[in-house]
């Protein structure tokens, strides 16, 4: 029997049976209707039982890729044509990526495994797009927040110098690489690590700006400590050690001893006195260095390498004595002197009282400067404290050994105005011979309240010496006598009871005074400017004078004008009583005791 004759004979035994069978329409035909896919009927599409769908579902989300998912999924390359890649992804339709994506590979082949991201679903002609580089964006980011997080070493490719650093290339990521964490050794040439893949940790990432900042000297600072340690450990002070000059400052230089760093201060390079420390050393320079100190738990090395050498000063001519000349260059000046390298390493101090003769003592840049050579005198010489103190004035004579013959009492010279005080005014006749003028001393007529109201610093000033102590180094001196006093011509000219004319100047507490000249004011008192009609004469107005003091001493003039006309009426009285004695055998007549009793009435009203 053929087989489609069994397939005939096995359908024409079940019909029996599928027609003893019940149909839902038979059975619910409301429910039929209701949950009939009308759709499915008019496109023609055959009827799927329900466990069937449920199975074909399931196979679906096993093998294909749900393209409404952002995420990142692996594909398989199958295909590369000129201009692109065809990537499997298990999806409805492969997919397709530029190969400007894969330009860091260009080893791409078929069978390649690469990272996708679904960029468009369909495009215009159905065709799915995917992104390679979008995908490896998200892996990178992923790698690199996971790096931070754990301290996972990354390697990076140095694409570029930028400023202050360089740019490198982390997972597609591009990261800055600060010049200060590229090593442990200040870096002069960048572009020697242009190029290079080296290994990095991940130190910081800026999530709001995508900034990823990546260090090379992190991974290394953790073993160069454990170095240090293990050097310092094994350092004793008064060692004597090689090392190479890794840096230069201001302030000293930085050794590199063999995976740990010492620093020799400025002050421990030379005995004698620099600027800088590269007028001693070099960058990269080998030197031999000694310990001077160093702190374990701070691993902090002190060097130095003037210690190296004997002690200048131990090397000092042993013949050198307190008034011996030496020269010398000055190093450095100070407000109170200036210090003088008299052989390398030996200093002395000049200090401003030994620069002059002079005791008005100046600052020590008004003498010399660095860099000049000077001769000086041993002053003091303390081998032992290292301390030498010199001079210079020391050179010349002292001006005070024959000053009695320069400069002897009355004689007359001319000096500068140096200085001035509440009192006086210092004058310098010449270097190391100052005197003083007592403000008294400074005028016959001006009464000088403080000598910037006579002269100036620097004016050249006449004077007469008026003292002279040898012993106290003390000169006194005057100003006004170098002319003659014109109180000794007004003592005769304004003497009491001459008379002068001049306007009252001004009217003042208890009376008024009279400008007579320059020099003269004198003074009258109120009851002494009543005139004879009984006024008071006024400001500005001119009358007649009598001088009735005149005190030379203290400059003192007292004026009266009520005095002339008192005076008239006293030699009235006076000649009245003559005559009445050279008559007294007289009778006195009428007429002359009314002549007397008017006087007195006006004597009485003059009071």
């Amino acid at each position: 029997m053929s087989e489609e004759t069994k397939n005939t004979d096995v359908q024409e035994v079940e019909a029996p049976q599928e027609a003893a069978t019940v149909a839902p329409q038979q059975e619910n035909p409301e429910q039929f209707l209701k949950d009939f896919n009308w759709h499915n009927y008019e496109e023609g599409i055959d009827p799927i039982s329900d466990s069937k769908l449920e199975e074909f579902e399931k196979l679906v989300a096993e093998n294909f890729v749900d393209t409404l998912n952002d995420e990142v999924v692996k594909g398989t390359v199958i295909n590369i044509t000129d201009r692109d890649a065809i990537i499997d992804i298990n999806a409805k339709s492969e997919g397709v990526i530029s190969l400007n994506e894969f330009r860091y590979n260009p080893d791409l082949k078929v069978g390649d495994k690469v990272e996708v991201l679904i960029d468009v679903r369909e495009d215009a002609t159905g065709q799915l797009i995917l992104s390679h580089r979008k995908a490896r964006v998200i892996m990178a980011w992923d790698r690199v927040n996971n790096a931070h997080d754990t301290g996972e070493i990354v390697n990076g490719f140095v694409k570029c110098r930028t400023k202050g650093g360089m740019i490198v290339d982390v997972f597609g990521i591009e990261a800055f690489l600060p010049g200060s964490q590229i090593d442990v050794k200040p870096i002069r040439d960048y572009d020697a690590y242009v190029g290079k893949t080296m290994e990095f940790k991940v130190v910081k990432i800026n999530h709001e700006f995508k900034n990823v900042v990546v260090s090379h000297k992190a991974l290394i600072e953790a073993d160069i400590e454990e170095q240090k340690k293990e050097i310092i450990g094994q350092l004793e002070k008064g060692q004597v050690l090689e090392g190479t000059v890794k840096n230069v400052t201001s302030y000293g230089v930085f050794v590199d001893l063999g995976g740990v760093d010492g620093l020799v201060h400025i002050t421990d390079l030379s005995w004698s006195r620099i600027n800088h420390p590269n007028e001693i050393v070099e960058l990269d320079q080998k030197l031999n260095v000694v310990i001077l100190d160093f702190d374990e738990a701070k691993t902090r090395i002190q060097l130095g390498l003037k210690q190296l050498k004997a002690h200048p000063w131990e090397a000092l001519n042993s013949e050198l004595k307190v008034g011996d000349k030496v020269k010398g260059k000055v190093v450095v000046i100070a407000d109170y002197g200036a210090f003088i390298e008299v052989e390398e390493g030996v200093e002395g101090l000049i200090h401003v009282s030994e620069m002059s003769w002079s005791t008005h003592l100046r600052s020590a840049q008004d003498f010399v400067k660095v860099g000049d050579e000077v001769e000086a005198i041993v002053l003091t010489l303390d081998r032992e404290e290292r301390k030498m103190s010199l001079g210079v004035k020391q050179l010349t004579p002292d001006p005070w050994t024959d000053i009695t013959t320069k400069y002897p009492v009355g004689s007359r010279h001319t000096g500068i105005v140096r200085n001035f005080t509440n009192f006086g005014v210092f004058v310098e006749l010449e270097e190391g011979i100052d005197g003083l003028i007592y403000i008294s001393d400074l005028s016959w007529t001006k009464k000088v309240k403080h000598p910037s109201d006579f002269t100036n610093v620097s004016d050249n000033l006449d004077v007469i010496v008026l003292e002279l102590d040898v012993e106290g180094r003390k000169l006194s001196l005057g100003h006004k006598q170098t002319e003659d006093n014109p109180w000794d011509k007004y003592e005769t000219e304004f003497a009491v009871g001459t008379k002068h004319t001049a306007a009252l100047t001004e009217i003042v507490d208890k009376g008024a005074t009279i400008d007579f000249n320059e020099d003269i004011v004198a003074f009258v008192p109120s009851r002494h400017l009543e005139k004879e009609d009984g006024k008071k004469i006024a400001k500005g107005e001119e009358a007649e004078f009598q001088i009735i003091e005149f005190n030379k001493e203290f400059k003192r003039v007292v004026a009266s004008h009520t005095a002339l006309f008192k005076a008239e009426e006293a030699k009235i009285v006076k000649q009245a009583a003559k005559k009445a004695a050279s008559n007294n055998s007289e009778k006195t007549t009428l007429g002359d005791i009314d002549a007397l009793a008017d006087l007195k009435a006006k004597m009485e009203k003059g009071e």
